[in-house]
């Protein structure tokens, strides 16, 4: 589908098309579509716009994937589509790796999001899994186990709270890209980006090329002083003044 770039809902449609564009290929599943349909209208209560509580849990990942030894980028069928370049640049950019996972698991979809990523000069680990992280029953628990089974921190997006919580109890330190402040995966989480992942993955990008240039030290003082509840209750204060 030909799209004009100069509808004001053009943005909007882009997605569309591409998780559409995922279903036809087998990369996405007609529940991620719903999942999408949820967090677009909450983007509209936030004004579809990067708020200043979201720019600080972006500065916090930042330090925190700087900071780390081996940090994970989770992708799954949504993302997979939404922003696959972003992703990569992201992984190239903090030096951290991306890696499938996924609730509706099946090895024909590793297969497709593989290949996807591939088409686009990427490259991602989870095609096949060959470890299970302790406390989840879902395919979710299933890693590689040179990626996300030693990873000491996981960026999640578009997430189910359980495995965020079993991934924490598994001393991991954990991001989560969420448009729901109230769910489990972000209450959970030790950073929440309440953001759209279009606009989140390239800042944080920005951010990490930005970051590098401090210290270890300079970007943990950083992350000392940043505070997830305060960045869910004003995210929340957000979606509530706009109803």
């Amino acid at each position: 589908m030909s799209l004009n770039k100069d509808h004001p809902r053009y943005e909007s449609l882009k997605a569309r098309e591409n998780l559409k564009y995922g279903l036809k290929n087998g990369i996405t599943t007609p529940t991620g579509l719903i999942a999408h349909g949820r967090g677009e209208s909450l983007d509209y209560l936030l004004g579809e716009k990067t708020h200043d509580f979201a720019e600080l849990a972006i500065e916090a990942t930042a330090c925190k994937i700087l900071n780390s030894k081996k940090p994970i980028i989770s992708v799954n069928g949504n993302s997979s589509v939404l922003a696959p370049e972003e992703l990569i640049e992201l992984s190239k950019t903090c030096n951290a790796q991306l890696e499938i996972n996924l609730y509706y698991n099946a090895q024909e979809r590793r297969d497709n999001i593989y290949n996807h990523f591939k088409s686009f000069g990427g490259e991602i680990l989870g095609r096949n899994t060959n470890s299970k992280i302790e406390g989840l029953s879902s395919a979710r628990a299933d890693v590689d186990k040179e990626g996300m089974y030693i990873a000491d921190f996981v960026l999640v997006m578009l997430e189910d709270g359980d495995r965020t919580e079993a991934l924490i109890k598994n001393n991991k330190f954990v991001s989560a890209l969420d448009l729901n402040p109230l769910c489990r995966t972000a209450t959970k989480a030790n950073i929440t980006i309440v953001d759209n992942i279009t606009r989140a993955i390239p800042a944080l990008s920005k951010k990490c090329s930005e970051l590098k240039k401090l210290s270890k030290e300079e970007r943990e003082s950083i992350l000392d002083k940043y505070d997830n509840k305060d960045v869910l209750k004003r995210a929340e204060k957000q979606l509530r003044q706009m109803l």
